[in-house]
């Protein structure tokens, strides 16, 4: 792939002063800040010589910030993130099922991030063995990886959990037994998504200090969304398929296509338009606003 001719490190640099008013607290700050030092002098470098005999040049190279949230620090961890879960994988159909919260919640996500994140795996996790151990859709002990991505496509909060589960499970005899229809079915996703917000709500307010009625009825005012595509052809394409998602950040160096006059113009994807693309343009403050959305909180 060819170098990104734009970054994501020149708009924090035209912007070092100014950073921390885009933040919501230091930690979004110190990150940005090493994303901006990423392979620059500020970090120091280091010096290796070719051992070719015909060549023996010296290559100087900058120091890596290696932040999880760095455009340009994720692409070697991927590789390593993705060999070890190929010795993982299973020869059965994998589903892909995504749990979204709802933007109710977006502004509980921004305060409370620990919290709303850890809820969101805990209770994904307690759906997918609830249904798993029913046997009336697998009656098996289910497996599960689980993602977290908190962006949308124009950057801005949609938190949501990808997860990859195997079309079947352990059942109580040893034996691997297969979902639904030979493995084309997983379970039911309007079911899935009442006892997701129900299990979500509940635990909310077990873990949250007394928020107003009106706030947790309005978590029941709409369903929320539990998202199952069709099974995997193979392990293969699950391993591809998580490479793409699992060291992905909001956004990529190679989605920037113009830095002009204190703004940012990159392209987004629409997906209720079978992924339109389109250009937005946003000012250096707002991009670095939205971007700072998704630093998370360290753990």
């Amino acid at each position: 792939m060819k170098p990104a001719a734009y970054e994501v490190a020149q708009v924090l640099e035209r912007n070092t002063e100014s950073l921390s008013k885009y933040c919501y607290n230091s930690w979004q700050t110190r990150t940005l800040h090493a994303l901006r030092k990423c392979r620059t002098a500020a970090l120091g470098g280091h010096i290796d010589r070719c051992n070719n005999p015909s060549c023996h040049r010296l290559h100087l190279s900058y120091n890596s910030c290696r932040n999880r949230h760095c455009p340009k620090c994720q692409g070697h961890k991927k590789e390593a993130w993705i060999r070890a879960r190929e010795e993982e994988l299973l020869n059965v159909p994998y589903f892909h099922v995504v749990f979204t919260l709802p933007k109710e919640l977006n502004r509980l996500c921004l305060y409370r991030p620990e919290l709303l994140y850890r809820l969101l795996f805990k209770t994904a996790w307690q759906v997918i063995q609830g249904f798993a151990s029913n046997h009336k859709f697998l009656g098996a002990k289910p497996g599960m990886i689980a993602v977290l991505h908190t962006w949308g496509q124009n950057l801005s909060l949609h938190p949501h959990l990808h997860c990859i589960v195997p079309g079947g499970g352990i059942a109580q005899n040893g034996k691997w037994k297969p979902a639904k229809s030979k493995g084309k079915y997983l379970f039911p996703v309007k079911a899935m998504s009442k006892v997701f917000r129900a299990r979500f709500v509940a635990s909310l307010r077990k873990e949250l200090e007394p928020q107003p009625k009106d706030f947790y009825e309005s978590l029941f005012k709409y369903d929320w969304v539990i998202y199952c595509k069709q099974p995997f052809l193979g392990p293969t394409q699950v391993v591809e398929y998580l490479g793409r998602y699992t060291h992905k950040i909001a956004i990529s160096n190679h989605r920037i296509k113009n830095l002009d006059n204190e703004s940012v113009t990159f392209s987004v994807k629409d997906y209720r338009r079978a992924g339109r693309k389109s250009l937005l343009r946003l000012s250096d403050a707002e991009f670095i606003r939205r971007f700072a959305l998704h630093i998370l909180p360290k753990g």
